[in-house]
């Protein structure tokens, strides 16, 4: 396990996978702000590509996070997207509604920094995220990431176009003590 100063970041369990579903995946607001791909309903019981781990794709890493005191489930957090050759990735994270507004995703996202600068040993990660998620925004900036530009009404979310922030940090800027 990944730890931070809050968070662990751990392997999928099994038995995660209904309460992510449940609490992040079937809110059609939270999973339409939160995924490129239009919503769309699973049939219980059968493998939701978002959740089930596939140990076998190299590009996307996801996690669980968890609070380091007692374990408690929060959400996802990702390294997707890895590029070997440029050394790059992204990062997505996503918690559960009763785990939003303490601090968890600063946290969240200083473990996952960790892992790609030192870990994994990228050069660059990266973060694209709606133009009006403050909480995504303060944690990525807290971490060191800087906005880098605006993608334009580049978002289609529950009937209209949104505007995307992309922020970047690289392995020279990261300061793992910045959590804010």
């Amino acid at each position: 396990m990944l730890k931070g100063g809050k968070v662990g970041l751990r392997a999928r369990h099994e038995d995660d996978i209904p309460i992510l579903r449940a609490e992040l995946y079937d809110d059609v607001v939270n999973s339409s702000r939160a995924d490129s791909r239009p919503w769309r309903p699973i049939t219980p019981g059968s493998d939701d590509a978002r959740l089930v781990v596939d140990d076998t794709e190299q590009g996307n890493v996801p996690f669980s996070v968890v609070e380091l005191d007692g374990g408690t489930l929060l959400g996802t957090a990702t390294l997707w997207g890895i590029d070997l050759h440029n050394r790059s990735a992204h990062i997505g994270l996503g918690l559960l509604p009763s785990s939003r507004g303490k601090g968890y995703g600063t946290d969240v996202v200083a473990v996952l920094c960790h892992y790609g600068f030192v870990v994994r040993g990228l050069q660059r990660l990266q973060i694209e995220t709606l133009s009006d998620n403050a909480a995504m925004l303060r944690s990525a900036e807290r971490n060191g990431f800087v906005r880098e530009g605006v993608l334009r009404s580049s978002a289609w979310v529950l009937g209209e176009f949104m505007d995307e922030v992309l922020l970047g940090l690289l392995v020279q800027d990261w300061k793992p003590d910045s959590k804010g």
